[in-house]
């Protein structure tokens, strides 16, 4: 199997290259970070044909193993442009939807780990998955479970898909207690390792928001149909009710490699050996008012057209500053919430939501701030 992997030194991208020696899969491409290091070490282990880096200073360091090194964003698209079987979409943030677009316009199989990129477009990419007959696995645990809940089921007789949420680092504090946190604190997820961003992101029960926006488009369901649910456990990663009151449930250790697994085998099964400690289970409701992110991204994932972009943009920025240590955590909403109110939503072309994307970012990051 050929796989391009894009966001190699990230959580999902490092997950995915220990499968892929471990699966004797071949590696022809891969985008690399800034850790140079790092990024050497994985040229020189896995030998691809193809490689991106992020700065033009970075090209001679790789240009020794081989002449096909790109450079930058274009080099991202240039890179998911090649002919692959398989490509892993692992970059963090919007930076991944154009990539994801020429991926599929070179007719790419996608496994997706990226899931901004369906947030922002998701009915543009999925009408040009379409269109091109490319398949989108979904690498997110809870996304996979679905998955695997609805084979050979009827989705008309879909009652509910119930996405599990862990409740991130701050899931037990009261909004009270937000005021002051710490970056450090926030990135203390309690199940799970990930990058900053997406561990950010489940504190404030927004990546939860991303991901009811992410299933509707992934699997043509209505909001209506879809539903988060607090599970501290993160054992159980998605149910399925159906209209004659059946449950189906997917339960799976805190293992990410299963669901990127799961999507490079295209929904097939192959060995893979991990112990699941089963554990009495809890399951309730998410209160928005406690996490009113959560609100905002499922209100701006029914109003469509330009509001998920703003959603994306603004939550990415505001993220980033509260990392720096510039803002305070409860602005993240300020933020995110106070763009979404001063934007007039249009249908956009795909050209619309990157002009979007950046200007949203520019004013956020420009310190024109929405606080």
């Amino acid at each position: 199997m050929n796989i391009i992997l894009l966001g190699a030194t990230g959580s999902i991208g490092t997950l995915s290259l220990e499968l892929i020696k471990e699966y004797n899969y071949n590696l022809i491409g891969v985008s690399l970070g800034s850790d140079i290091e790092k990024s050497i070490r994985i040229v020189e282990e896995y030998k691809p044909t193809y490689i991106c880096v992020r700065k033009e200073s970075d090209k001679a360091l790789f240009l020794k193993y081989t002449n096909n090194v790109f450079v930058g964003d274009l080099g991202l698209e240039e890179l998911a442009s090649i002919k692959c079987d398989i490509l892993i979409n692992a970059l963090s943030g919007s930076i991944g939807l154009k990539p994801l677009v020429k991926a599929i316009e070179a007719k790419n199989d996608v496994a997706l780990a990226n899931k901004e990129s369906i947030v922002m477009a998701g009915d543009i990419v999925m009408k040009l998955a379409k269109k091109n007959n490319v398949n989108i696995y979904p690498v997110d645990s809870e996304h996979s479970a679905i998955w695997q809940c609805l084979k050979g089921e009827n989705k008309d007789s879909v009652n509910k898909l119930y996405i599990t949420a862990s409740g991130g680092a701050f899931r037990d504090k009261k909004r009270d207690e937000l005021a002051n946190v710490k970056v450090e604190d926030a990135l203390k997820h309690p199940n799970w390792a990930m990058g900053k961003k997406i561990t950010i992101d489940s504190s404030t029960m927004m990546n939860k928001g991303f991901e009811v926006i992410e299933a509707h488009h992934l699997f043509n369901m209505p909001y209506s149909k879809i539903k988060p649910v607090m599970h501290k456990e993160s054992l159980v990663h998605a149910l399925v009710l159906f209209n004659d009151s059946n449950i189906k449930v997917l339960v799976a250790p805190h293992d990410m490699k299963l669901p990127i697994l799961y999507a490079l085998n295209r929904g097939e099964r192959i060995s893979y050996e991990n112990k699941l400690y089963l554990s009495t289970l809890h399951f309730k409701n998410i209160s928005f008012k406690r996490f009113p992110l959560l609100k905002c991204a499922i209100d701006a994932g029914k109003k469509g057209g330009i509001m998920p972009t703003v959603l994306v943009s603004s939550n990415e920025a505001a993220v980033s500053l509260f990392i720096d240590g510039k803002i305070n955590y409860l602005d993240i909403e300020k933020i995110v919430i106070n763009a979404l109110e001063n934007t007039v939503n249009f249908k956009p072309t795909l050209e619309d939501i990157l002009r979007v994307d950046k200007e949203i970012k520019d004013r956020i990051l420009g310190g024109k701030l929405w606080i």
